[in-house]
């Protein structure tokens, strides 16, 4: 069976989070970018990465056989497993990508 494709985002607790984050948050967003980069790397992410709107979030793209696996690598996410982020999934049919 073919991987499939699921639409990450990544919630932050306020509005202004990428502009006013405690040191402790800093923290906890440095593990999130190496665990995220760890997964990137294993090929479980097809890309990820911050976008700076007027509402930011973190957008991830993942690649899974299921959606429960999505969920269980976001379960590992330190800024999961802390509380001080969310997320939502939604499945997604990649029409086109472009590779390495």
């Amino acid at each position: 069976m073919a991987k499939r494709h699921f639409f990450v985002r990544l919630i932050p607790p306020r509005a202004t989070f990428p502009y006013d984050m405690s040191p402790e948050e800093k923290s906890l967003m440095a593990s999130h970018a190496e665990y995220l980069r760890g997964r990137f790397e294993d090929g479980r992410l097809v890309v990820y990465g911050p976008v700076l709107s007027e509402n930011p979030f973190g957008l991830i793209v993942a690649e899974a056989d299921e959606e429960r696996e999505v969920h269980e690598l976001m379960a590992g996410d330190p800024t999961i497993a802390s509380g001080l982020n969310t997320y939502d999934i939604a499945p997604m049919h990649v029409t086109g990508a472009r590779g390495n």
